[in-house]
């Protein structure tokens, strides 16, 4: 699913005060890519992938997922529009601590409705067994380590076949071992179920490992450019090109 941000601008209120956050800021980012967006702190990193996906509305400019112009629909269509056709993942892993890893998976599913409880379960097992947690199925989030927990979050983020999916440092609680494993889920993933991903990092090694970095400073884009795709075949880095 392709996304389109255009002229978009957010501005806070101080008192007399306003702050411009973002400035401005034009992305196209193409269907099945794997962009990363980096930016020192304060930059409108986690703002702009927030009004991305729909979570906040921008002060001027406009979002397009897909067809979708984010704009004139209304917060419930939003929310709507969000459960059927994007996933994501975040640095806290959000995961409900009296749910199992397996009943944590499958709650987007079953907000989301339509399909039977008995497939939800299978389509949540399958997700969880292809990130490796097919024995901790029914371990709860306090039972498993931080690795774990954010390749829960991953199974979750998948289980509505989202074509977009945003992730807000998301190796940010985990040591680099455990945090490489879970950028090799996430590339593996997009690559597979061909979605668009849109990933915000401080970590520069993971931003690299995406098809295009867009940098960040001061709410602008000051920068956009492939990189090398290191790590991934060369077919993926040809598909991501």
């Amino acid at each position: 699913m392709r996304i389109r941000a255009e002229g978009l601008t957010k501005e806070f209120s101080q008192g007399a005060r306003v702050l411009r956050v973002l400035d401005a800021v034009d992305l196209d980012v193409a269907p099945r890519e794997s962009v990363a967006v980096v930016g020192p702190s304060g930059s409108g990193k986690t703002t702009l992938l927030g009004l991305l996906a729909g979570l906040d509305r921008p002060t001027a400019g406009r979002v397009v997922l897909g067809d979708t112009e984010l704009g004139p629909l209304t917060e419930d269509e939003r929310a709507v529009f969000r459960a059927r056709h994007v996933g994501f993942v975040f640095q806290s892993f959000h995961l409900l601590p009296t749910l199992t890893a397996l009943e944590n998976v499958m709650v987007p599913a079953e907000l989301l409705g339509g399909a039977p409880l008995d497939a939800v379960r299978a389509r949540a097992g399958e997700l969880l067994a292809r990130v490796g947690l097919e024995d901790r199925m029914g371990h709860y989030p306090a039972q498993l380590s931080g690795g774990e927990r954010q390749r829960v979050a991953v199974a979750r983020a998948f289980v509505n076949r989202p074509g977009i999916l945003f992730a807000d440092e998301p190796t940010g609680n985990l040591d680099r071992r455990t945090g490489e494993r879970v950028v090799a889920l996430l590339e593996e993933l997009n690559h597979d179920l061909e979605t668009t991903l849109v990933l915000v990092t401080h970590d520069l090694g993971l931003a690299e490992r995406m098809a295009r970095v867009v940098s960040l400073d001061d709410g602008r884009v000051v920068a956009s450019r492939a990189s090398a795709v290191p790590g991934s075949s060369p077919e993926v880095a040809e598909r991501n090109a």
